[in-house]
């Protein structure tokens, strides 16, 4: 309970910590980006890792300082691509295990056929898309290893995916995060970033729930 209460700080006070973390240890930080920005992707027991609103605060906090904000967009493509590969490999090594299980309450051979189908069809849009959606960016190269993605589709959209979101965040946050009206309310700027990453989600439930009405 006191590591989610203080996972929960760090969230709620990111521009706090990230600018008092990057006085004291200067270019580590940009280890301990690369680390954030990994495990947040890469590992499904971590998904609950700041990713939007820490790209953003990071390009804020770049902007102020003499640090290179390229080679921190950089570094951090380089990180959200391997963590997608990692995740992706994981599911896919679990897969075939996975498909020798026995029909039970749990388990569906079936469901899991079609979400190879699934992810063969639409797998390219649903990797890009899942990156700026909390939770899901980090299930969703899970979920395509297990459902035995073509690795040469999975690996285009991985690439293109993180590129689309480490520098669109990290840029915004860069040229518009110290802009006065968006300085002073930095944490009501992060939920909202938090809120729009989750829209995605909410249009799907909204869809799905038309669809069975």
């Amino acid at each position: 309970m006191e590591i989610l209460l203080h996972l929960w700080d760090f969230i709620v006070h990111l521009d706090r910590h990230l600018a008092a973390l990057l006085q004291e240890y200067g270019v580590w930080i940009y280890a301990l980006l690369f680390v954030i920005i990994f495990c947040e992707t890469g590992l499904v027991v971590t998904p609950f890792l700041p990713g939007d609103s820490l790209l953003f605060v990071a390009g804020t906090l770049w902007a102020v300082s003499d640090m290179n904000v390229h080679m921190l967009v950089l570094l951090l493509v380089i990180a959200g691509i391997i963590g997608d590969a990692v995740n992706y490999s994981v599911g896919q090594y679990l897969g075939p295990r996975v498909f020798q299980w026995e029909d039970s309450r749990f388990f569906n051979r079936r469901a899991l056929l079609r979400t190879h189908e699934f992810y063969e069809r639409y797998g390219g849009k649903t990797i890009v898309i899942a990156r700026f959606v909390p939770f899901i960016r980090t299930f969703a190269p899970f979920v395509a290893g297990i459902g035995t993605m073509t690795y040469s589709k999975f690996a285009f959209y991985n690439v293109s995916g993180a590129l689309l979101w480490v520098v669109s965040l990290t840029y915004a946050g860069y040229f518009f995060g110290n802009i006065p009206v968006i300085c002073n309310n930095l944490t009501f700027v992060i939920f909202g970033i938090i809120g729009l990453s989750l829209l995605p989600i909410v249009v799907e439930l909204y869809k799905a729930r038309m669809r069975r009405a």
